[in-house]
């Protein structure tokens, strides 16, 4: 009885954050969040991302490798949706990367926005192109059956595009690559 319990209990918590995904998924891709845009430092919000997750990308026996520039990066953004869009890309990396591999994050300016690159090994090959890995409910690993719900990448597609920013995945092979762009706050945008 405890053992059923306990399976109970752990489909019970899978429902309810699939539930609470599906809910922020729809309204997100809908538009109906209020974005609330103010200046942010992408450095200081990618350090504490990492930071966040240090111990698990140690505990899959992942390295990340950083590239931040040394001038402040400000960008225009919601905190909060920001904070989503990394977890929901940090923990994509962290359940799918191959173990005792690299994982490099760059950050850079190109033209307008920040541009944050995050690139990976496939634990698993990517029976997916791009824009089926970016659709709800879908896994790059088709034979996974556990944990997750499918709509981390789209909800962060979604997040960033009501921030004005543009989230791209591309994939080479094994290779899996995000690329976020949001809006520079638009003094920085006229200084170079």
């Amino acid at each position: 009885a405890p053992k059923y319990l306990e399976v109970l209990d752990q489909k019970s918590q899978r429902l309810k954050q699939l539930t609470e995904d599906l809910f922020e998924a729809s309204k997100a891709s809908s538009g109906n969040l209020q974005v609330v845009l103010e200046n942010l430092n992408y450095q200081d919000l990618v350090r504490q991302a990492t930071g966040e997750f240090a111990e698990r990308f140690e505990s899959a026996s992942l390295s990340l490798v950083l590239d931040l520039p040394k001038e402040p990066l400000l960008i225009q953004a919601d905190g909060r949706y920001l904070w989503r869009i990394l977890e929901n890309i940090f923990l994509n990396v962290y359940k799918y990367a191959a173990p005792q591999t690299r994982v490099y994050l760059s950050l850079i300016k190109t033209g307008v926005y920040a541009e944050l690159t995050l690139k990976n090994i496939s634990a698993s090959p990517l029976n997916l192109s791009p824009d089926e890995l970016l659709e709800r409910f879908s896994r790059g690993d088709l034979s996974r059956n556990t944990e997750g719900s499918g709509l981390g990448l789209s909800i962060a597609k979604s997040l960033t595009e009501l921030q004005e920013g543009n989230f791209e995945l591309q994939t080479d092979g094994d290779l899996f690559k995000v690329i976020l762009k949001l809006p520079l706050v638009k003094v920085q945008q006229k200084i170079s």
